[in-house]
């Protein structure tokens, strides 16, 4: 694809990204049969090569309209595009840019600002989200649906493990993951102490930055990569073998902490560290396949549907660990059909973009209850309220039924 781009942004790191990543592009439409949102619409502008052409007008110099802005929103991130990409283009990272270019030219209406800065404000703050979702869930038979959706049953988060061991990997705890799902970081951290390894969680570390950046207060999802950064570093000193992430769309943007913070002289270099020693759980976990296999075959006689979230399988590139571990463990497990599209949650997409969003889930409810499964499981906290919101099927993270068969 030939570019300009006009002289506001083509010699800024911005500018210089945008333009290897659009000159990459050969217009081939591969990346359109597997979007989400241009098989819901079918309009070419909701789908990667038509919202491509639009960051390129803009980055030229052509003024952005509210047209543009909606089209760019509606895009959920799930970079199946990606995957499908024969050529390379790091969709993700254009996006980005190109929103936030976007958004310096139109403002938005104010209740969509109103929303948003409800969402990066309160969310990346655990204690905050936290007693919101305590009261929510005290209240929750009485909530509207559509609070209900984003309100799970209160469940017991167990006990978490106190033994030391040699081995030593830090967790992090995330921002919503500990008030929504307790239980997905202390079954982790169990499953791991009976195979040998401790973690261990930084008091100071919090929300990945995912939140924030992709809301396009990218200052703040910055700051809050580098608190995590100062945060974990004298764990990595001391000897830290891993960071785990137990959620998928925190593992993707903490994998990309090096490139994200690459121009920033105090940072770069941890953050390339931080990025290579991040390892989403079923990184960790095939290591210990022969042993699970020896513990756990024939305890788990239930059928089980595996949702693989998109931050997994196209932002991190990470498809078949999971099956894989839990087959070994003896477990049915099965995809459906289209596992390769997006369920809808895309982090907070399902509150800025709820239509396109529901029509998502129920697809992927429908898909995943062909299966006749006795309980879904995924990797994501998203993906896994966003779909516990569709069915009455239990939908649980994958660890957990190791850890309840362990």
């Amino acid at each position: 694809m030939q570019t300009n781009l006009a002289d506001f942004i083509k010699d800024t790191p911005q500018g210089q990204e945008a333009d290897a990543i659009l000159r990459k592009c050969v217009h081939c439409g591969f990346c359109t049969a597997t979007c989400p949102t241009y098989q819901l619409l079918g309009d070419e502008l909701d789908g990667p090569r038509g919202r491509i052409y639009l960051i390129k007008q803009v980055l030229e110099g052509k003024p952005a309209t509210e047209k543009t802005q909606l089209h760019l929103d509606r895009c959920l991130t799930c970079r199946n595009c990606e995957t499908t990409c024969p050529s390379g283009v790091n969709y993700g990272r254009l996006i980005d840019i190109g929103r936030d270019v976007v958004d310096q030219q139109v403002q938005r209406p104010f209740a969509q600002q109103l929303v948003r800065t409800a969402l990066k404000e309160a969310l990346p703050r655990p204690q905050l989200f936290g007693t919101a979702m305590k009261l929510g869930q005290a209240v929750r038979p009485l909530l509207p649906e559509v609070l209900r959706n984003k309100v799970p049953e209160a469940r017991d988060a167990g006990v978490w493990p106190t033994r030391s061991h040699a081995r030593k990997m830090l967790l992090l705890d995330g921002c919503v993951q500990p008030a929504m799902s307790p239980s997905i970081n202390a079954a982790t951290a169990r499953v791991l102490d009976k195979l040998g390894i401790q973690l261990q969680v930084a008091p100071k570390a919090g929300c990945c930055g995912a939140i924030r950046y992709h809301l396009n207060d990218q200052a703040g999802g910055l700051d809050d990569m580098r608190r995590n950064v100062d945060a974990w570093w004298p764990y990595v000193v001391a000897g830290a073998e891993a960071i785990v992430m137990t959620a998928s769309g925190c593992g993707v943007t903490v994998k990309e902490y090096g490139h994200l913070l690459h121009d920033d002289p105090l940072y770069a270099e941890k953050a390339k560290r931080i990025s290579e020693l991040t390892k989403d759980l079923s990184e960790i976990m095939p290591a210990f396949e022969a042993e699970l296999a020896k513990q756990l075959t024939g305890k788990i006689s239930k059928r089980v549907a595996y949702h693989p979230p998109c931050t997994l399988q196209h932002g991190q590139q990470i498809r078949g660990k999971v099956e894989s571990v839990l087959r070994t463990c003896g477990i049915d497990v099965s995809l459906c059909a289209d596992s390769h599209l997006c369920c809808g949650s895309a982090g907070t997409y399902s509150v800025t973009q709820p239509e396109l969003s529901y029509k998502l889930r129920d697809n992927k409810i429908k898909n995943l209850e062909a299966t006749s499964p006795a309980v879904i499981v995924s990797a994501n906290i998203g993906c896994l309220t966003h779909l516990q919101s569709g069915t009455d099927t239990p939908v649980r993270h994958w660890i957990e039924l190791i850890d309840q068969a362990l």
